[in-house]
């Protein structure tokens, strides 16, 4: 059939469609990581789907809402502009959604999500896009893929399966505790809850770390879930920057005011900009004479822009409940979208200063 077309996939996608600029993004960034896919293969053996298509596929599935592998791969066969993304012919049909399967250890053994973000990092530190003095830190829960009913005592008998389709199982006046109790689906999730006001849930704890010029992230991190895995990883996350002489700042909202994380960041380097706990019955960690001058207020503002990158990657991305089993390759996909997050912002700033 191609023998007896003209036309290709670059014929049909439109010259000033988005998506043109972000290929070339796209493929500069995994020109770089050539020297790191060279690592994964060996030179002999039968031809494979190579690894720069997997991560372009996995760059369209963020971008375009698409809720699984599988359901990628169907779409892949019919849709032109996704086929043209990877370098496809017109009439080759699609890889096999095992495929993905099969090379995720692979990817996740080399750290392939690590080196895709830092290099998106990289361009935009080469365009100057990125802040290397103010920076922004926050967290956000990420329901499991597991369910209330899966969370059962670890040393208890093990259960008869339930009969039927999703039966009705009641734990109400049950202790349950991470301690006691573990998921039989993911057993890495932990259940926790935001705030007394919410309820609890199984999930795990992505965090962030956003410059301030730009409003990109620099920083991306999945942990287990607990009352101290946002200050934590804040600090850990800080700890990663290059070393300046010049004093920086970070902002947060009051979850960060504590007397540990204000001293800890302080000796990162760090002046933290954080907002404000104070009641009746406890100070803020942060006084006067830091909140007295302008640059505090303009954290606050500023700071507020990294729920754009969590709503991105809750809805468009595709995370509001995560797709895969276990801390690893959940991390790995949190990285992921949060480079194609940045991605389209680098695109979105070339076209603003062109």
């Amino acid at each position: 059939m191609a023998m007896l077309t003209t036309v290709s996939t670059e014929d049909l996608i439109p010259a000033e469609h988005p998506i043109r600029k972000i290929r070339v993004v796209v493929d500069t960034i995994l020109d770089e990581l050539d020297p790191v896919f060279d690592g994964m293969y060996a030179t002999g053996g039968r031809t494979s789907v190579p690894p720069e298509a997997l991560l372009k596929a996995t760059v369209l599935m963020a971008m375009y809402s698409i809720r699984s592998e599988r359901a990628f791969c169907e779409r892949l066969n019919y849709d032109l502009l996704f086929k043209w993304f990877l370098d496809m012919r017109i009439d080759q049909l699609a890889f096999d959604p095992t495929t993905f399967t099969k090379n995720r250890k692979r990817l996740l053994e080399h750290a392939v999500a690590d080196e895709f973000f830092a290099a998106v990092v990289r361009q935009a530190k080469l365009r100057r896009y990125i802040s290397s003095d103010h920076f922004s830190v926050d967290g956000t829960l990420l329901k499991a893929w597991a369910s209330h009913k899966s969370f059962k005592p670890k040393d208890g008998p093990p259960s008869e399966p339930p009969e039927g389709r999703n039966v009705e199982v009641d734990f109400k006046k049950e202790k349950r505790s991470n301690a006691t109790h573990a998921s039989t689906t993911d057993p890495e999730a932990r259940l926790y809850r935001k705030s007394h006001n919410t309820g609890a849930e199984l999930c795990f704890s992505g965090h962030l770390l956003m410059e301030h010029r730009s409003a990109l992230i620099v920083g991306a991190e999945l942990t287990f879930a607990d009352g101290y895995a946002e200050r934590a990883t804040a600090l850990a996350l800080l700890a990663k920057l290059p070393a300046s002489k010049r004093r920086r700042t970070v902002a947060a909202d009051k979850a960060y005011d504590t007397k540990d994380f204000v001293r800890d960041a302080r000796a990162l380097g760090f002046t933290p900009h954080v907002a404000q706990n104070e009641s009746e019955h406890r100070s803020s960690a942060i006084d006067g004479r830091t909140t007295r001058h302008d640059g505090h207020q303009v954290s606050m503002r500023i700071r507020k822009r990294i729920e754009e990158p969590f709503g991105w990657m809750k809805t468009i991305g595709g995370g509001r409940q995560l797709r895969y089993k276990g801390r690893e390759r959940n991390d790995a996909w949190f990285k992921i979208t949060a480079a194609v997050y940045n991605i389209i912002r680098i695109t979105a700033l070339d076209t603003a200063t062109t």
